[in-house]
């Protein structure tokens, strides 16, 4: 294989895979270096001259001229007296003599390793790319073809045929993926497995749900209204706390839209996901309860060095409150950053029982578990939901039954007595 033929498949490999012709001049030069390393041990004394389009190649070899008994001889860039006039009969000791090193002067083993390394060196450097490109694309929203659907994972490919992965663990539940479906998602993370890039995409992180807030919105996009906090259950209710930096911008009003229709977009692409959008306030009581909406709290009480707080509804608040599956009261928590506690309002507390009446027949331990959680009352545990109970303690659901005995008997044989 002669030079030319070497460069041009080269190159033509380096164009396919969009390398700038700087870098390819460089790869070039330090393979071509390195095979004059293994021949000659070191290239200090080489030039090499490089013309990619016309896919020449000249390697020089500098040497200076020295007597035949010279101790200097065998400097890697001396060169004996009689064997440069090998070369050119005129030569004299001190002179400079560069000679022309010929591509099959290195023997054909040593070529074809040269461009085997050649391609190798240019698809490490097209995974190095990759992985900075999608690197530097972290948090933002990339759009991809689904490509092939298995059981824990999806893999889709960018508009570069580049391979996405989107995780059974980073997939809205409600998602069906088909082939040739384009799908939206935020890089989650990139990372390197066994040399490759690996592109991780996200579709449950509140990092996408915050993105498509910001192409929807253009006040939160041009930096107007703020994202304090989203927090999610994917594909089910996410609650999103936002704060305007202008007093005339009504925050939730900006995110919603006239009659819904910025929300409404961002709602379908999440699978009718249910966003309650809430006007952030540094007011910790007035942030609980718009975190609760649209749930009306009747009093509460914060204890924010436990990391908890107690909220008291009307009967008819305590399930709009706690949400299907719990999801309102689980997402409050972590919006406000507190443990919520709900309680049922009771009209009546004057003729209650201290839990401390119930040790002979409820087990201490239980008795400190119900205390722990500000229960401390026959009433005040008969107005707590028992699935409320095994939620927010660690009792069994037979001992919750047991102790709702227990109370109502004893509250009931109270009101006979009266």
């Amino acid at each position: 294989m002669n030079s030319s033929v070497l460069i041009e498949s080269f190159a033509e490999f380096a164009k396919f895979k969009n390398i700038d012709r700087p870098t390819m001049m460089r790869i070039l030069e330090d393979v071509f270096r390195t095979m004059i390393r293994k021949k000659w041990g070191t290239d200090e004394n080489f030039d090499i001259i490089l013309n990619v389009e016309k896919g020449d190649l000249e390697i020089w070899r500098n040497r200076e001229i020295v007597d035949d008994n010279s101790e200097d001889i065998w400097d890697h860039d001396k060169i004996s007296l009689s064997e440069a006039r090998k070369i050119e009969p005129d030569f004299e000791i001190g002179e400079e003599v560069s000679e022309e090193i010929q591509l099959e002067d290195f023997g054909r083993r040593a070529v074809l390793t040269a461009r085997q390394t050649l391609i190798q060196r240019i698809k490490d450097m097209e995974k190095e790319l990759l992985f900075q490109k999608y690197k530097d694309l972290v948090g933002e929203i990339i759009s991809g073809e689904v490509y092939q659907v298995w059981n824990r994972e999806v893999l889709l490919l960018d508009q570069e045929e580049n391979e996405l992965l989107i995780p059974k663990g980073e997939q809205i539940p409600k998602d069906r993926y088909r082939k040739g479906d384009v799908v939206r998602a935020v890089v989650q993370r990139v990372e390197i497995v066994n040399g490759n890039p690996k592109i991780i995409l996200s579709r449950t992180s509140p990092t996408f749900l915050e993105r498509l807030f910001e192409n929807e919105v253009p006040e939160i996009y041009d930096g107007l209204i703020a994202i304090k906090k989203i927090v999610r259950e994917p594909g089910e209710r996410a609650k999103v706390a936002v704060e305007s930096f202008d007093d005339r911008i009504d925050p939730v009003g900006a995110c919603v839209g006239m009659k819904g229709s910025r929300i409404h977009s961002i709602v379908r692409e999440l699978e009718n996901e249910n966003i309650d959008v809430i006007n952030y306030t540094d007011n910790l009581e007035l942030y609980i309860q718009r975190a609760l909406s649209p749930a009306k709290i009747s009093s509460m009480k914060v204890d924010e060095e436990a990391g908890r707080v107690s909220v008291f509804l009307k009967p008819d608040q305590v399930s709009l409150a706690i949400g299907k599956g719990g999801q309102n009261i689980k997402l409050a928590s972590r919006l406000v950053g507190l443990e919520i506690d709900v309680f049922r309002e009771s009209e009546t507390y004057e003729e209650d029982i201290s839990l401390e009446e119930f040790t002979d027949e409820i087990e201490d331990w239980v008795i400190a578990e119900l205390r722990r959680i500000g229960l401390d009352t026959a009433k005040s545990v008969l107005a707590v939901s028992k699935e409320d109970l095994l939620r927010r303690t660690d009792l069994e659901e037979e001992t919750i039954d047991d102790v709702f005995s227990i109370l109502r008997e004893e509250l009931e044989e109270e009101e006979d007595n009266q």
